[in-house]
């Protein structure tokens, strides 16, 4: 205790607070990022020229680039100091922002993307390090509270704070606003953070399972992005990619589980406690992700909204989550999590199927209603899973299951991004064509004659209503498996058995 006293009178009560504020805002820009760009892909992909599908690169991009270095930042605050690898990651992720707002063509802005995932990747669980070691055990609980509530606000912001800007300035300021945030988060760690620095030690590092990890995500997820334009497995490339991402995750897999060092601990798998809490936790972030994909993209592309109205829409959900938050605290370690998470995951997979029964005339209350309700469901589900898995590991493993449940969870957003929107397309043409083999054309066509429009007029009038309509049932679609995945997940979490005793879950994020 003695070292830890030595830490907390280094900093006086006005520091450690602006530094906990400065950390905060530094989590809150990172999480922000992650959903920015959902509501603005399509601004930015008529802009650069290229379609709303290649436009989601621009998510996924980000997704994967962070996901793969979660797992490095430990070796990384151990090699060089917490506090200076967060500063550089800072700096670093200021830059690419800006060369994000800059980017003129796909190939950049998605180089740009993997970088800023890359720095911003650590500065999630560097700032809540950091914010465990300036405050005092009595002061961490509200000092994480604050930081638990910039990780929900960020994803309900995002979408507003996107669309706002798309619609009145350009699609390029959601990336330059990152940069005075930056700047001011930078100078603010030199100046309030230098005397908590960690020591520094060479350790060594597993650079084959990082080659082998980065290898394989990369060909899953260029298969996953590029297959709905090369006619998946039609495609010798596609095929090709298949292959390697097969072979890569084998070979990663043996590697890890041999190695003394390992990047990724996959040894606490074992727990199945873990195991099956990481896999309730991969399937509902991807159907929950699903939705923040597809609504905005229908909503602008089909129904006439604007970017900023497509972002309140989705935002809807993480305001209800902000208000239930505090809640869901006085149950934990008095409540079975299990109880909680399956509840919770089970209420989500319902309003997911109010959601499967939406028209192309469906209003904004309409939309706004389950979107509202589902979000006080949130938390439940998301802090007691951080509590079953953490809790079902030996206390030396924690914070390697905790870095893995986060590379597990923004994994499961690429692939599930990647997927739904693969669906969505495919379900759009079987609809288009389902619709168009039942009209009656010729009918139609004299109505509309009947009322003077030309025949070509008439022929385009048609097409758009199909266009539309089928758009609609392909969202529906989309819902409609998003919630069959959920009500899985839900049952899925029973294979855990009860955590029992007291758990510490100051490394997860």
């Amino acid at each position: 205790m003695s070292g830890e006293d030595d830490i907390f009178s280094r900093l006086s009560p006005r520091t450690r607070t602006l530094a906990g504020l400065v950390l905060a805002m530094s989590n809150f820009m990172v999480v922000l990022d992650l959903t920015i760009a959902n509501v603005s892909v399509p601004h930015i992909a008529g802009n650069l020229g290229i379609s709303p599908d290649q436009g989601t690169w621009i998510i996924t991009s980000y997704a994967v680039a962070e996901a793969i270095c979660v797992p490095l930042t430990g070796w990384l605050a151990m090699r060089f100091g917490v506090v200076k690898m967060f500063t550089m990651a800072m700096i670093g992720f200021g830059l690419f922002s800006v060369l994000c707002g800059m980017s003129m063509t796909l190939g950049m802005i998605v180089a740009c993307r993997i970088g800023q995932g890359l720095c911003g990747g650590p500065i999630m669980p560097m700032s809540q390090t950091l914010m465990l070691r300036i405050f005092p055990p009595e002061r961490r609980a509200r000092a994480m509270g604050l930081w638990a509530m910039t990780t929900l606000l960020g994803p309900a912001m995002g979408p507003i704070v996107g669309g706002y800007i798309s619609d009145n300035w350009s699609w390029h300021w959601i990336f330059f606003i990152n940069l005075p945030i930056a700047v001011v988060c930078v100078f603010a760690a030199q100046a309030l953070l230098r005397p908590v620095e960690t020591d520094t030690a060479k350790v060594p590092i597993d650079k084959m399972g990082l080659f082998l990890l980065v290898f394989w995500i990369g060909c899953l997820q260029i298969m996953l992005d590029i297959g709905r334009d090369h006619d998946w497995f039609n495609d010798p490339l596609i095929v090709l990619l298949a292959v390697l991402a097969v072979v890569g995750f084998c070979a990663f897999i043996i590697w890890e589980l041999t190695e003394e060092h390992p990047i990724v601990d996959l040894r606490v798998f074992r727990h199945i406690g873990f195991s099956s809490g990481v896999f309730s936790l991969a399937l509902c972030f991807g159907a929950y992700f699903s939705g923040i994909i597809v609504i905005p993209q229908w909503l602008q592309t089909a129904q006439g909204y604007t970017a900023t109205w497509a972002g309140i829409v989705t935002a809807f959900t993480a305001m209800a989550a902000l208000m239930t938050a505090p809640v869901v605290a006085r149950f934990i370690g008095k409540v079975d999590p299990r109880i909680m998470i399956s509840g919770a995951v089970f209420w989500l997979g319902l309003m997911t199927l109010w959601r499967a029964h939406w028209t192309s005339g469906v209003d904004f209350w309409s939309m706004a209603a389950p979107q509202f309700i589902q979000g006080f469901a949130m938390p439940f589900f998301m802090i007691p899973l951080t509590t079953l898995t953490l809790g079902s590991v030996l206390p030396r493993e924690t914070a390697s299951a905790a870095g893995l449940q986060n590379f597990v969870r923004t994994m499961a957003l690429a692939i599930a991004t990647s997927l739904v929107l693969t669906g969505w397309g495919n379900s759009q043409r079987v609809s288009r064509n389902e619709l168009a083999g039942v009209l009656q054309p010729a009918d139609t066509q004299a109505q509309l004659a009947n009322m003077g429009l030309s025949t070509d007029q008439a022929r385009q009038m048609i097409s758009n209503i199909v266009d539309q309509e089928s758009l609609a049932i392909a969202v529906d679609h989309v819902f409609f498996m998003s919630a069959l995945v959920l009500f899985t997940a839900a049952v899925v979490v029973w294979l855990a058995p009860r955590p029992s005793g007291k758990v510490d879950t100051s490394a997860a994020h």
